[in-house]
């Protein structure tokens, strides 16, 4: 066995790839001559540099495996090396210990004023009653985001002293406790924290997270540390409230643009510790990806199974085409869920009634969990990593298959469990692309889980649905399909609009408020 290493990884990575075939360490290896070689190699290792498209994977006739060291793989294009049968792995744990630390010393230098005391000294002043700082002891710390990072995060804050709050949709209050914070809302954290750390995903939803409205809603004298994605923070307001005194500082490792522009206000105020995303930046971790990721390689050249694979292993062409479908609807009854639910989901049921045959229903189901976790993280959620990304965040997965049916040939019903209570999805597949959301917990929906939708629940009365069709007539919104199932006469309705173009807040907020609305959610595809 051959494995070319196309960027620089550590060495105790390449000795345990050596222990097992033989190993070509060729760090930044230009283009034209890994195309020219890559046909030699059984594996190709790479970190960031080094893109692997579909080019050079089609010239790779002997790759099983690709491994990249580090947690992304947009360099690597994962569904050409699906088609090829060769399998990807990365190694996602390997940063998680240098970023959590790496916030606990942006952490201690902006309370205690180390950076700014550093340069104070070597300009050659004693200047000791300026740099007086807090304690982390009895303060409340914040955190916004529970994953890996962030529970770490939280582990080594508990030995501080400092009480733990955090904020996170998709982490169930129980499970949260379990990670020794206590849950809470958005707002409750900015309101009681001292200090506040963002380790969420970047996603629409996040992105500015932490905006001139909220930055508002947040302690006096706050002090914010960011080590996750510089997005999440409008950098802008950040400076505003940091120069009038009401934050008293900001700890930044992540910028919106990186390197940040000089005129960014956030880079001229001395109250500020910022670094150049240094958060994966240790000898261990790099250590820890390049072992990690060789083992696996190991793995698969061997015969055995990875750790962490980021593909699956190839469907025959003729049940991946007959289950596609299928996937595509479970992964969006997922999306759905996830928008619908108002609180954590803790576990999540598919029933499939009818006939489903060959079909590999656990991917199916492995496809609606990938849906559902799809906006709580901003590493690629897929069919292989969804059940650890779920068991991570608390959240359970169980399917059964159940023979009959009432309506369709086949359906699909995904039930949602929360502590608000449960909540219920069906669907099913008309011909070869053509998804429906048929019930939605018991009333009978013609949903196309495409693009954007506006739900309503509300009465079954005269004029509702025309006043939000006029509303938003109003708005300039066209509507592209409309449908609404009830209860019975007069009882409990539900409307679902779909729209060609975004629906402006004001808007939204109007139809929240028409006379007759009970609710009004916006959920997008």
């Amino acid at each position: 066995m051959r494995v070319l290493v196309s960027d620089s990884v550590a060495e105790e990575g390449l000795a345990v790839l050596r222990q097992a075939a033989a190993v070509d360490y060729r760090p930044n290896l230009p283009r034209e001559a890994l195309l020219e070689c890559i046909g030699e190699y059984d594996a190709l290792m790479v970190r960031s540099q080094t893109r692997v498209d579909a080019e050079v994977i089609a010239r790779g006739v002997r790759l099983k495996v690709i491994g990249r060291a580090g947690v992304g793989v947009d360099n690597i294009d994962v569904d050409a090396a699906t088609q090829r049968g060769i399998v990807v792995v990365n190694s996602p744990e390997g940063n998680t210990i240098a970023a959590a630390e790496l916030t606990m010393a942006h952490l201690l230098a902006l309370a205690r004023y180390i950076p700014q005391a550093d340069r104070s000294l070597r300009a050659g002043e004693w200047k000791r009653t300026q740099f007086t700082g807090v304690e982390l002891s009895r303060k409340t710390l914040g955190i916004i985001g529970m994953g890996k990072i962030g529970r770490e995060v939280a582990r080594r804050a508990r030995a501080f002293g400092m009480r733990i709050v955090a904020y996170d949709p998709f982490v169930p209050d129980a499970h949260m406790r379990q990670l020794g914070a206590e849950p809470a809302t958005l707002e409750t954290l900015l309101r009681e924290s001292d200090f506040i750390t963002l380790h969420a995903p970047l996603t629409p939803e996040t992105r500015g997270l932490l905006n001139r409205e909220r930055l508002a809603l947040t302690k006096p004298g706050v002090r914010i540390i960011n080590c996750a994605r510089g997005e999440l923070i409008d950098a802008e307001a950040l400076a505003e409230f940091i120069e009038s005194g009401h934050v008293a500082g900001a700890a930044l490792d992540v910028f919106p643009t990186e390197p940040p522009p000089p005129d960014l206000k956030l880079l001229h105020q001395p109250q500020n510790v910022l670094t150049p995303h240094l958060g994966a930046s240790t000898v261990e971790a790099q250590v820890k990806v390049a072992v990690d990721v060789a083992e696996q390689i190991v793995a698969v050249l061997q015969g055995g199974a990875p750790r962490s694979p980021v593909n699956l292993p190839p469907i025959p062409a003729e049940l991946m085409a007959r289950v596609e479908p299928y996937l595509e609807l479970a992964k969006r009854m997922g999306i759905l869920h996830s928008q619908l639910a108002d609180t954590p989901i803790e576990r999540l049921h598919a029933v499939f009634s009818g006939e489903w045959g060959d079909l590999p229903l656990d991917l199916v189901a492995r496809a609606a969990l990938a849906g559902l976790l799809q906006r709580t993280t901003d590493t690629p959620v897929n069919l292989v990593n969804a059940p650890l990304i779920a068991q991570q965040r608390g959240v359970q997965l169980e399917w059964s298959v159940r023979p009959e049916t009432e309506l369709y040939p086949d359906t699909l019903t995904l039930t949602a469990y929360t502590q608000s209570g449960a909540q219920k999805l069906t669907g099913t597949v008309f011909g070869r692309a053509d998804l429906r959301i048929t019930h939605l917990n018991d009333l009978f929906v013609d949903i196309r889980p495409e693009g954007i939708l506006l739900l309503t629940e509300h009465q079954d009365r005269p004029g509702i649905i025309g006043r939000v069709g006029t509303l938003l007539g109003n708005y300039q919104v066209n509507i592209a399909g409309m449908h609404v199932g009830r209860e019975s006469m007069g009882g409990r309705a539900v409307m679902i609009l779909q729209v060609d173009n975004p629906i402006p807040p004001e808007a939204f907020a109007q139809i929240r408020q028409l006379e007759g609305v009970d609710s009004a959610q916006i959920v997008g595809f």
